[in-house]
């Protein structure tokens, strides 16, 4: 009779699956082969939280409700061992029966081994979720997503006081996967509110990067000062979806008649704006295998139609364009006006890796034509000469005609890497852009930490004017409160020609190393022995930027954060934005020539306040 029973309980585990015996409770396992799991939810929590891997394959997660399918996610289910939890929002299913279809990676022999995964013991339910920080190398005053993974900003608006952002977001891990528009919001440029998120993917597929406008004069027919949202939904091929929001930009309708654009190639990011030359709306459209941008017209934000395209041939090549954005820019110091056209791309920047390229010219609304020298060749011209500076795109609707940009703080090549695991990612510092003629009469973008920034200042720690550069060099201590977060803005001059090194290092031993090189009218910078870098074979490296003057003299404004160094040269002639992980905070800074003398002519250093980030 044992054995009778012990037969029919195999018989029956064999027909119904094998149920978990570890399962939390409220939550049901059936494990019904050796790469399919159905988990059944039966209680009123929140969240039920996932446990992450993040060295295995992505699993399949299809949500039923009521036995009908609902979504589908990706998450790395843990096999081995748990790295992190990402929360499943529940609580949307209150009066519904939840099932998760879940099917892992191939690679077990059997149920019973399958059943083995430690997804399966660990997985439960919980009314919150804990979004401290416990990241060594989280931000102090960029934005961060709370946890999970953050590609380009896309979708930025400014409306009533308020500056939105919105993101590539995966909710269900650190590593890209899920795309979804994530949505922060801030009164100030520097302080960040976090709300939900704003467009999910659907059947059309994830949500890629897009725009948003606000359409005052209701164009589109939804009503006066909805904000229009555009974005790429990606499944099989990449089209174009429309999506509006009368609750500036808190909850988005997607429009029903999606998509509003199709192409036969790929193509993404849409970036649209009013032109008010023409009295219609003008779209940018990344032919992104082709290498160039398609413009479109619309009247009312729905009915879209081609009128040229513009990059073939022209600028870095050698990557996908991505995230494209066309601007009318001020000259400084002129009252002229020009356009500039941003094409981001990804391999092909100066140092390798990710990059922002922009080419200055004239719109008249359906063609954009590129200033080209008597040469005939159009030189390729980049917003940042850092590694990390991407996806870079600006506010809609900014106030007093302001253009305001923001990057993806990081790099293609091992943006997935880096040494951080609750969330991946950061954005730049918001960035005032213009234009400025060079010495060689060519047109070049100003770039400049925007005005709000001055707000992150607390005090005024090191004041030093005039002192004397030599080989023996010139030593000052860095602020240790908040793990060394401060801001620099120095003046040097070297009368000679002699390079100066701007040196940051901590007593393990890593350094940062700066040069000033007036005699070839440079910049650069060495993270190579910066701190931990182990993590890719691309990320040490050695960058450069040209100082666009021809001058013994230059001012610096530089924000050190617990991972990057973002440097701007006083005038706005460049920038490098650069991601760093010392294992401490930098502590010195030190000014040397190699031989000869220089002078430091100013040197000031401030403490920061962090930011708000919640």
């Amino acid at each position: 009779m044992k054995y009778f029973n012990h037969l029919s309980t195999t018989l029956l585990a064999g027909m119904l699956g094998i149920m978990s015996m570890n399962a939390a409770e409220g939550i049901e396992i059936n494990h019904l082969g050796t790469n399919n799991t159905l988990v059944r939810v039966s209680d009123d929590a929140r969240y039920l939280l996932l446990p992450v891997e993040e060295s295995v394959d992505d699993a399949t997660v299809n949500v039923l409700l009521n036995g009908r399918p609902e979504t589908t996610i990706y998450v790395r289910l843990a096999r081995n061992k748990v790295d992190y939890y990402v929360p499943f929002d529940i609580s949307r299913y209150k009066d519904s029966e939840v099932v998760l279809n879940i099917v892992t990676a191939q690679g077990r022999s059997s149920v019973r081994e399958a059943k083995d995964d430690a997804c399966w013991k660990t997985i439960k339910l919980s009314d919150d979720f804990d979004t401290s920080n416990v990241e060594k190398f989280r931000p102090a005053f960029h934005h961060t997503p709370l946890y999970g993974w953050m590609n380009d900003p896309n979708g930025m608006f400014y409306k009533d006081g308020t500056w939105h952002l919105y993101y590539q977001y995966n909710p269900y891990g650190s590593k890209w996967q899920n795309m979804t528009w994530g949505h922060s919001s801030s009164r100030d440029l520097v302080n960040w509110e976090h709300h939900p998120n704003a467009i999910e993917p659907d059947g059309l597929g994830a949500v890629f990067s897009g725009s948003c406008i606000v359409d005052k004069a209701n164009t589109a027919g939804f009503g006066k000062d909805e904000v229009i949202a555009l974005y790429t939904s990606a499944g099989m091929s990449q089209m174009q979806s429309l999506a509006h929001s009368s609750d500036n930009g808190a909850n988005f309708n997607v429009y029903p008649g999606n998509p509003i654009i199709t192409l036969e190639s790929e193509a993404r990011d849409p970036n649209m704006f009013w032109n008010e030359e023409t009295k219609e709306w003008n779209l940018l459209l990344a032919h992104a295998l082709d290498h160039e941008m398609l413009v479109f017209t619309s009247p009312d934000l729905k009915t879209w139609t081609l009128q040229s395209a513009f990059g073939k041939g022209i600028g870095a090549q050698d990557g996908v364009w991505e995230c494209p954005d066309l601007l009318q820019l001020p000259v400084n110091g002129t009252d002229e006006k020009k356009w500039a056209l941003i094409c981001n791309l990804n391999p092909g920047g100066p140092f390798g890796g990710s990059a922002t390229q922009y080419f200055v010219g004239d719109f008249d609304g359906k063609t954009f034509t590129v200033d080209t020298p008597e040469s005939g060749v159009v030189p390729t011209k980049w917003m940042d000469y850092g590694k990390d500076h991407y996806a870079t795109v600006s506010w809609s609707n900014a106030p007093d005609d302001r253009k305001v940009v923001i990057g993806w703080m990081s790099n293609w090549q091992y943006a997935a890497e880096v040494p951080t695991r609750q969330f991946r990612s950061a954005n730049t510092l918001p960035r005032d852009v213009s234009l400025f003629k060079g010495n060689d009469g060519e047109y070049y973008m100003s770039v400049l930490p925007s005005p709000e920034v001055d707000a992150l200042r607390d005090k005024k720690v090191t004041a030093i004017k005039s002192k004397g550069i030599s080989k023996k060099g010139l030593s000052v201590s860095l602020p240790k409160a908040n793990d060394g977060i401060c801001e620099i803005d120095f003046r040097l001059n070297s009368p000679k020609g002699q390079p100066v090194t701007v040196t940051l290092s901590n007593a393990a031993g890593e350094h940062v190393d700066m040069v000033f090189n007036p005699s070839d009218h440079t910049f650069s910078f060495d993270r190579t022995q910066s701190g931990l870098s182990d993590f890719s074979q691309d990320f040490p490296a050695k960058v450069k930027a040209p100082t666009l003057r021809e001058s013994t003299s230059q001012s610096i404004r530089m924000f050190i954060d617990r991972s990057s160094i973002e440097v701007f040269d006083g005038e706005g002639n460049f920038a490098l934005t650069n991601l760093v992980f010392p294992t401490s905070p930098y502590s010195t800074m030190t000014f040397s020539t190699g031989a000869g003398k220089a002078t430091l002519n100013s040197l000031e250093i401030y403490t920061i306040t962090p930011s708000t980030n919640n």
